[in-house]
């Protein structure tokens, strides 16, 4: 209930009012509202205009007694800023949306597995059909591989073996790449910049590094370690300007490289004539950058809807003996930061 502006208190609208202005039955809204087929276009689309211009908010609690579905999800998210476990997040939430579900995100601060499990049970309190789990780090993915639900589960995260459906990024491949494109340039090796170590994608970037300069032959240098802050990229950027073989840098994601590409300038190393550099995630701002970053893209848009079509799938049949896993290709972008080797 309401009231209008004297005071007088509004109904608020009900089906068999979207029904009668429409000029149709109750259960002819009921079929648009629950996304039925066989109902012609022009119906939908009366039907449609009538629930906008009542501002009719169906009943979903009780619609899901009817359907036995709550057309409702769980998220489990890594309480962060990053960019890209928050673009996980996104891509996640707009799927679903698309997909005419609602979605209900649990942050965490730390993904060990009692708050793990604690979170889940609390969307499942909440009627979800299904849960997904963004499982950034090891310690994460344990504790999805422990988790114990009568709801179904996704995990979203780094291409480990874990007992439940899992998408995740190629990493491995995204860092050989931006490493194999480097060496192509005639670089005589490719200094790293790493994320986190109890980072999945951290760990598998440098795998992926680190495998592809040993199959080139190449002397493999020490790792720097990074948080993937544009501060920590400056810090291990202001270490590799003093040394002058230095000639290329792969950083695990664009805000360290960020920090690198800052620290080169203050000491005077051109980018790309004297080192080039690659960063990884292509965040909105890399083609901004002095230079613009050439960078490994992640398609979080397609991340979140095959995240969602797991889903759905262990919704809508069950669970399977062999768990499915989805890995999905990053691409390399080229931009001004990289170029060969000049003078050496």
């Amino acid at each position: 209930m309401g009231t209008d502006s004297t005071g007088t208190e509004q109904r608020q609208p009900v089906m068999a009012d979207v029904a009668k202005l429409a000029g149709v039955s109750h259960q002819t809204v009921s079929r648009v509202l629950n996304g039925a087929p066989h109902v012609k276009p022009d119906t939908r689309d009366r039907v449609l205009a009538a629930i906008r211009e009542l501002d009719y908010r169906p009943n979903s609690a009780a619609r899901a007694l009817v359907t036995r579905r709550s057309q409702a999800l769980g998220v489990v998210s890594f309480d962060s800023t990053l960019y890209g476990p928050a673009s996980m997040l996104d891509g996640i939430e707009r799927a679903a949306r698309s997909a005419g579900y609602f979605v209900t995100v649990t942050s965490l601060r730390s993904l060990d597995g009692r708050s793990v499990q604690e979170a889940v049970d609390r969307l499942r309190d909440q009627g979800v059909e299904g849960v997904v789990v963004i499982a950034p780090q090891t310690s994460a993915v344990s504790a999805v591989a422990r988790l114990s639900s009568s709801v179904p589960l996704v995990a979203v995260g780094s291409g480990s073996q874990t007992r439940v459906p899992m998408v995740s990024v190629g990493n491995r491949y995204g860092a050989g790449e931006a490493t194999g494109h480097l060496i192509d340039l005639g670089h005589r090796t490719v200094h790293h910049v790493a994320g986190p170590a109890n980072w999945l994608e951290s760990q598998d970037r440098e795998y992926g590094w680190h495998v592809t300069l040993r199959a080139a032959g190449c002397p493999v240098p020490e790792v720097e370690r990074g948080d993937w802050s544009a501060r920590s990229g400056y810090q291990a950027g202001l270490r590799l300007a003093r040394l002058r073989d230095v000639t290329a840098v792969f950083c695990a994601n664009d805000h360290m490289a960020l920090g690198l590409l800052r620290a080169l300038h203050e000491a005077g190393r051109a980018v790309p004539e004297e080192i080039s550099v690659i960063g990884f995630d292509d965040i909105p701002e890399a083609a901004y950058f002095t230079p613009p970053l050439t960078t490994v893209r992640q398609d979080f848009g397609e991340l979140g809807r095959r995240a969602l079509e797991l889903l759905v799938a262990e919704l809508e049949g069950g669970a399977h003996s062999s768990p499915a896993q989805v890995e999905i290709s990053p691409e390399l972008v080229l931009r001004r930061s990289v170029g060969p080797v000049l003078g050496r």
